[in-house]
């Protein structure tokens, strides 16, 4: 699943009819979950979080930029955070399924959009810049609104898209592609601001003055203060002490999970405070996290115990909860927590009872059908191996292959959770076709649109069960690999791995065949026919070996 989040700043932080107005607009996006809203009276600016697929973020970013640029008059605006623009900035953040060359494509096509059609001068920012010097947003905003009439008159501040022409009602809006910012907290059982501060100095990347054995701050030659540098880098942080809690606590942004993740940091912190005599309690999320980032500290934390990361994902994500006691001011919810969780629909056939599934498999729908079928049979191939492989990991007799057996666990929940997914992405390619066909073919030009969307829609249609006979194929290795070091006496689940990974195949695989009659590009059924007959005989030839094997084995 690929989601994008976008945070756009908005130069309105008082009127909450005109915040809710341009939120709306964001709301309407289908695909767009607008999750927080966060106006600031004194900086008379609000901050706005939403998630989505790129297309979708993509749009609803272009549709709040020009509401906001028909409801906000930055002539008017005054307040305490620098700003240039009634949209001032609007970054792109990668979250599941994306990367940052991604994002700085989806900043360059929305400046460009922006620019084009709605007038305003759009600067890149961060990574997307298209200047060094530009990288820096505090550069790109220097004297702020004020100072764009100026800016407007030179050439060296041309904009990357839109007029070189001052805006007065609008200004001009600065796009970006960033790292996602988680905001983290970790508590202390001590109420002392200073504990806390003195062990935010060490972690943070600004680190602390310089000081001599007299504690008197140390200066170069030029009179300028030196400074020790923090233990970790892409991390901000300071002490406080919260009322609410009456305890003390270090509050910490990381700018980049990927280099210094809150896992890492916490235990740091834990390891600095017990020579300090200080407890960490536990710890607190601010917002909401990436599944990535809470994925990768379950696995460590399992790793530490020794224990199998071969489970389902949320299992790994209660395992990081638990350890790094994201529970310790209050429930933490996976499913509000963790965005891919948070902005899951509810409805989808992957929620079902098995009675249900069944049920609803047996009317006169066309969907869900035999591509939904093909891909559970897929999902249940990868937790079988993942089964047989956590049966076989800490038994006696097995010590040689313990470390091989855990990671074909995570290798079978890997192929389970993609699996899973195909489930609903094929029901929803078969709908994305009858819609195409639904499309007016009254004049020439309809009948074009109908056409591409028909054509488009049955590739898509295509691809999903394709995916399915791919994942299918690994499957069926992973089940010959179990079978040769798993547990014996659950040899016959290996076997039966084999046997759902050929059903599996063999079903994605007449799905990929039934809706190659509607395709008219004749290359692209070359091709993708002569992948899915290569796929299906490997896949049928290994599962067949795979059970003659374990069925002289039982």
């Amino acid at each position: 699943m690929k989601i994008v989040e976008c945070v756009p700043n908005f130069s309105e932080g008082r009127d909450l009819k005109i915040i809710d107005q341009i939120t709306e607009t964001i709301k309407s996006v289908k695909g767009a979950f607008l999750l927080d809203v966060d106006p600031g009276a004194d900086t008379n600016r609000t901050v706005v979080t939403f998630v989505g697929e790129p297309e979708a973020a993509i749009e609803a970013a272009f549709q709040a930029i020009k509401k906001a640029s028909e409801i906000i008059d930055m002539s008017k605006h005054k307040g305490a955070h620098a700003r240039m623009g009634a949209t001032d900035v609007c970054p792109f953040v990668p979250v599941s399924g994306v990367t940052m060359d991604d994002c700085v494509e989806y900043a360059h096509r929305l400046g460009k959009r922006v620019g084009k059609e709605l007038g305003i001068p759009i600067y890149f920012y961060e990574y997307a810049a298209t200047k060094p010097e530009w990288q820096n947003l505090a550069e790109v905003r220097k004297g702020e609104y004020e100072a764009l009439p100026g800016k407007m008159k030179d050439p060296c501040w041309k904009p990357d898209f839109g007029p070189q022409k001052f805006n007065a009602k609008t200004g001009a809006t600065a796009i970006s592609a960033r790292e996602f910012l988680i905001a983290y907290n970790i508590n202390l059982n001590s109420r002392d601001k200073k504990k806390a501060h003195d062990l935010a100095l060490s972690i943070r990347e600004k680190g602390r003055l310089k000081r001599d054995e007299n504690n008197k701050i140390i200066k170069d030659k030029d009179g300028n203060k030196l400074r020790q540098p923090g233990l970790f880098t892409h991390c901000k942080a300071v002490g406080w002490f919260i009322d609410e809690y009456n305890r003390a606590q270090i509050s910490i942004n990381l700018t980049n999970y990927k280099i210094t993740p809150p896992h890492l940091v916490l235990e740091k912190v834990r390891e600095l405070a017990k020579e300090k005599g200080i407890q960490v309690t536990g710890s607190e999320l601010v917002g909401l996290i990436p599944k990535e980032a809470i994925l990768v500290a379950g696995k460590y934390y399992l790793k530490q115990m020794g224990e199998s990361a071969g489970i389902p994902e949320k299992m790994i994500i209660e395992t990081a909860v638990q350890s790094m006691g994201l529970d310790d001011l209050g429930e933490f919810d996976i499913n509000e927590k963790v965005i891919e969780y948070a902005i899951a629909e509810k409805d989808k056939l992957v929620n079902m009872t098995i009675t249900d599934f069944a049920d609803e498999l047996s009317t006169d729908s066309p969907a869900p059908g035999g591509g939904s079928v093909a891909a559970l049979c897929s999902a249940m191939s990868g937790a079988l191996t993942a089964m047989v492989s956590n049966l076989t990991i800490g038994k006696k007799g097995y010590e040689k292959v313990w470390e091989q057996a855990k990671e074909l666990a995570e290798l079978g929940q890997n192929i389970k959770e993609y699996s899973i997914d195909a489930i609903d992405k094929d029901t929803q390619a078969f709908y994305e076709m009858m819609d195409a066909a639904r499309l007016p073919k009254k004049t020439e030009e309809d009948k074009k649109i109908r056409f591409d969307a028909i054509q488009k829609a049955t590739k898509n249609a295509i691809l999903v069960p394709l995916e399915t006979l791919t994942i299918a194929f690994e499957a069926a290795e992973l089940s010959e690999k179990i079978g040769k070091i798993g547990n014996m006496s659950a040899l016959s689940d290996a076997g039966v791995a084999a046997i759902t990974a050929n059903a599996a195949a063999k079903s994605a695989y007449l799905n990929v065949k039934i809706n190659m009659g509607g395709i008219e590009d004749e290359k692209f059924k070359f091709d993708i026919l002569t992948q899915a007959d290569e796929l299906l005989e490997k896949v049928n030839n290994l599962a067949l070996k795979v059970e003659k094997e374990i069925k002289g084995k039982v």
